[in-house]
């Protein structure tokens, strides 16, 4: 059998036979180049910068259609970027374009759905929770009591998109080797938000940064606290850096625990430590006490001699760290955050929810989707509900969607929980145990932060929330699979 191509040539022979592609690939290149130089000349540089984001984009929407788990792989990334591009001067609708992507994803997952139905991923009582979550979503349209349907074309875009998700996230992760890409992506992201809120510590905010702040009064007020500027990363403010930095610590925390090499363990470790004391630099105190509480759970999933022994000496760190003397703003500010009857702003916050209560209780699908924050002051500024600050993402929903709404989402933090420590107990492979155990961590952590403060409502902590609930169900799915094809090989 003959040798491919010129493989089996001399060496002088093959270098001439392939001289004229290399002729066509430097001219092709050559003429590449000089045809940017003469568009960016006659057109300037943003007709220059919109072909090469073209030549990228272009090779990016059919990767993402056509391989999912890069497309995955790149929502992800924006998700964490968004806001640290945002800063950079980018007057880009970098959200549009996170919307965009998640409609890759959708549309891919339609085509493939077409060669390779799987419906029964709409099936089971997460699914079904999740359906009944969207649809309630849809069905505030009609909402009596809703000052702007513009404020729910705003909200109800990002919360059905993100929350589909969910299944195609079940849908195209089908394989061990996927979940290693995304939780070792999440990881590195997660790592890379932790080095630069250093940076902020360390070295300090930079200039620009600090200006946009520092023209605001209302954000100075807010991130300036006993003369300590708050950091936030590359996030969007420092509830969404400390809370990710909780969760990313968690996860890293439930991988410790399995089947890993030592190595990886101590690098995990390291990760763990190094996040943990990058949230103090947050100043959010509700991001402290979710430590613990993921703790006390991961003891209870995962009891042994070793994770309790463990488990007494975080806690006797955390007591110590709580009841220490000292001067440092961060570490005093945690110690506040175990004594909320001594915190002023704990205090606003629980007089808010009380004055809110009789709102709630006589508006069973509450003022609308949009009626609180952003989109309120925006669509509807002299309504009751737009001056309002929510401070918590079940209060934002009982005020929203009603208490109707409420116990829905209430039902699927339940559902989704309780599917996660039963596959925890069910699946019997260890790498996927360990994957289910981190995403029931993560899913618990998000539950209790959610109360006080709003856990669920920007990038990336909403990507991944979804991410989560999606791996806890893939983990059983595989799991049975190699479960059947042990059984027939044996």
């Amino acid at each position: 059998m003959k040798d491919p191509g010129n493989i089996g040539m001399p060496l002088k022979y093959r270098s001439l036979s392939s001289l004229p592609q290399t002729l066509v690939g430097a001219g092709l290149i050559v003429v590449i180049a000089v045809g940017l130089g003469v568009v960016t000349a006659k057109g300037g540089i943003v007709a220059g910068l919109l072909i090469l984001i073209a030549m990228i984009g272009i090779p990016v929407v059919y990767g993402m259609i056509a391989y999912p788990i890069f497309g995955i792989s790149c929502i992800m990334i924006m998700a964490f970027m968004l806001f640290f591009i945002f800063r950079l001067g980018v007057a880009f609708p970098l959200g549009t374009v996170l919307d965009g992507m998640q409609g890759l994803l959708l549309l891919g997952f339609f085509i493939q759905q077409r060669s390779k139905p799987n419906w029964k991923i709409f099936q089971g009582p997460v699914a079904t929770i999740i359906l009944i979550w969207i649809g309630y979503n849809i069905l505030e349209v009609i909402n009596p009591w809703a000052e702007s349907r513009l404020a729910w074309v705003y909200t109800v875009r990002t919360i059905a998109i993100l929350t589909l998700m969910y299944f195609v996230f079940v849908y195209q992760i089908n394989s061990i080797k996927s979940i290693r890409i995304l939780l070792k992506l999440w990881l590195i992201l997660a790592f890379i938000a932790t080095v630069y809120a250093y940076k902020q510590e360390l070295i300090g905010i930079a200039a620009s940064e600090l200006a946009g702040m520092e023209s605001d009064p209302l954000a100075v007020s807010l991130m300036f606290i006993d003369g300590h500027w708050r950091k936030y990363s590359i996030f969007s403010d420092p509830v969404e850096f400390s809370y990710n930095m909780v969760i990313s610590a968690v996860l890293c925390i439930s991988l410790v625990s399995g089947p890993l090499a030592n190595w990886k363990k101590t690098v995990l470790v390291i990760f763990t430590f190094l996040m943990l004391n990058a949230m103090l630099f947050s100043g959010t105190r509700g991001a402290y006490v979710l430590v613990p509480a993921a703790l006390i759970l991961f003891a209870i999933l995962h009891f042994s001699r070793r994770i309790m022994l463990f488990s007494t000496i975080a806690a006797f760190v955390i007591i110590v760290m709580i009841y220490i003397p000292t001067g440092n703003p961060s570490l005093v500010r945690f110690q506040s955050a175990f004594r909320p009857s001594e915190d002023a702003s704990y205090s606003v916050r629980k007089n808010n929810q009380k004055r809110i209560q009789p709102y709630i209780l006589t508006h069973p699908m509450g003022g609308g989707l949009g009626a609180t924050g952003m989109w309120g002051v925006r669509f509807a500024p002299y309504s009751f509900l737009a001056s309002f600050p929510p401070d918590s993402g079940y209060v934002r929903v009982a005020v929203e969607m009603g208490w109707i709404g409420l116990f829905i989402f209430c039902c699927l933090m339940f559902i989704v929980l309780k599917s996660g420590i039963e596959n925890f107990y069910l699946i019997r492979n260890p790498e996927l145990k360990m994957y289910c155990l981190a995403m029931t961590m993560v899913l618990f952590t998000l539950h209790i932060g959610n109360f006080p403060q709003e856990a669920l409502v920007q990038y990336p902590n909403n990507i991944l929330f979804y991410l989560a609930i999606a791996i806890i169900q893939v983990t059983y799915k595989l799991d049975r699979k190699i479960s059947l094809q042990e059984e027939t090989e044996s």
